[in-house]
């Protein structure tokens, strides 16, 4: 087995969710005793989230290449960034390693392409919605045509994100704000939403949504159990 490194704490609700579907999936793999052999660099999340706001993206980037380049020199087989967002600095952070970035948004792409979805919505951070980073990703390598919600429905996922779900805060009232923003993106064409923040699969359900969800937390930790146990 791979040794997986994960680079968490953005925030640690979501890191917590990649550590129990890693396990489980290799539980179920091999047997009852199994679990992943893995690393874990964790951020203190408030230190990540004043630089995004002050738009430091070079110290974010470097911060990031010092957490994979750990977990590679500690034996990672394979670097695992466990949120959307810092996914900004892929590419930097692959060139600092010559360990394998596994990147969250191919790890989405695929199932919704071997679908044979074209169009899609993608909730996120405002910074996953907005740059171009994650929906050119989509775009260049996978064809997709991504849909982002307007400004208003934008701000308000971007608020229950920070303002409630890193720190493990689930409301009803959240919940139906939600649903009604992926409506409108069904409206608009959306053939399926890309949970494309971590921490959404804590507040939404399939039965939220009239068309499937494609839950980027669990795809990302299952490429992972894939890449670990692959031969």
């Amino acid at each position: 087995m791979r040794m997986i490194g994960l680079v968490g704490g953005m925030s640690w609700e979501s890191s917590a969710e990649y550590y129990g579907i890693i396990n489980r999936a290799i539980r179920d793999r091999i047997g009852p005793t199994a679990s992943a052999r893995c690393l874990l660099w964790s951020f203190d999340f408030s230190e990540i989230a004043a630089l995004q706001r002050a738009g430091d993206w070079d110290t974010l980037t470097a911060r990031m290449i010092d957490a994979a380049t750990r977990l590679e020199a500690a034996g990672a087989d394979m670097v695992v960034i466990c949120t959307n967002t810092m996914h900004r600095m892929a590419d930097a952070v692959q060139a600092a390693i010559a360990i394998p970035l596994l990147h969250i948004a191919d790890t989405v792409a695929e199932p919704i392409v071997a679908a044979g979805m074209g169009k899609v919505g993608l909730l996120g951070t405002a910074f996953t919605m907005e740059q171009d980073f994650y929906r050119g990703r989509l775009r260049d390598r996978f064809g997709l045509d991504v849909l982002v919600p307007e400004a208003a429905d934008r701000a308000t996922v971007h608020r229950i994100i920070y303002d409630e779900l890193v720190a493990g805060v689930v409301t009803e009232q959240s919940r139906a704000e939600y649903r009604a923003i992926i409506a409108r993106l069904v409206e608009r064409g959306a053939e399926a939403i890309i949970l494309g923040c971590t921490e959404i699969m804590l507040l939404l359900r399939p039965e939220d949504s009239a068309v499937p969800l494609f839950d980027t937390t669990r795809l990302h930790a299952e490429a992972a159990v894939a890449a670990a146990l692959a031969d």
